[in-house]
């Protein structure tokens, strides 16, 4: 793998690249540039498979580099690393583009080495307009995890934290079910106090042998309790879904 640095700090490239170093030693830093023009022009010289980008540089600056890259082909899969704190971090909601925040550490450079997607255009048209599309986002590994909403089967609460049920595993929020509820009001359903689903994958209702009703949703195999007051709701939807 060959991988571009672009940070405007002396210090933070050489961090990375030592991080580079130890966590993917089979790997090649092909250069290093301090800005976004700079950092263009390496990339055509070296075809590098992915760009560690700094987002607040002089002159072209992370944002309008990744979108320049966007419409190169191939295109490198880019890695934004900032010091821009969480909450900040939600106006740059996106699954395909990487999040660390500084100081980077091994850990989590080497999860988003794995995990990274070269950015499309809508979602870099989202990052620069700060849309708010449907993603939601926990920190994760000294970084933040993205995933789709429309990935997660359910959400459900559990003491001060919400637990997202997603395809390939689960993501723990600080957002309560409520607040969730209302930022997605037409994707979520209520269907117990201390849970959500995804109306997008419900599939059936059924009642278990010891009493409770559960939903069954797509791509998992629980299913998820529903409360009586929550039941006529639930068997609407699902009738509404049968005509």
């Amino acid at each position: 793998m060959k991988i571009l640095i672009a940070d405007d700090e002396a210090p933070a490239r050489a961090q990375l690249r030592r991080l580079i170093q130890r966590v993917l030693p089979q790997a090649e830093v092909v250069g290093e540039a301090d800005h976004g023009e700079a950092l263009l022009e390496l990339y055509h010289r070296s075809g590098a498979d992915l760009v560690l980008l700094d987002i607040r540089m002089p002159g072209m600056d992370g944002i309008e580099t990744a979108k320049r890259l966007a419409e190169e082909e191939p295109r490198p899969a880019v890695i934004f690393c900032t010091a821009y704190d969480e909450h900040a971090l939600q106006a740059f909601e996106t699954s395909a583009i990487a999040y660390l925040l500084k100081p980077v550490r091994a850990e989590s450079l080497a999860t988003a080495i794995a995990t990274a997607r070269a950015p499309t255009r809508p979602q870099l048209r989202a990052l620069e307009a700060d849309e708010a599309p449907s993603w939601i986002s926990a920190p994760w590994r000294g970084g933040v995890k993205r995933v789709r909403l429309d990935e997660v089967r359910y959400f459900k609460a559990d003491s001060k934290y919400v637990m997202a049920r997603h395809g390939d595993g689960e993501l723990v929020l600080e957002e309560s079910l409520k607040q969730l509820e209302e930022r997605f009001p037409r994707e979520l359903l209520r269907i117990h106090r201390n849970a959500l689903i995804h109306r997008a994958h419900l599939r059936a209702l059924d009642r278990l042998p010891d009493g409770p009703f559960v939903v069954r949703l797509d791509g998992i195999d629980e299913g998820v309790e529903v409360s009586r007051r929550h039941l006529p709701v639930v068997r609407r939807l699902l009738k509404a879904r049968q005509r």
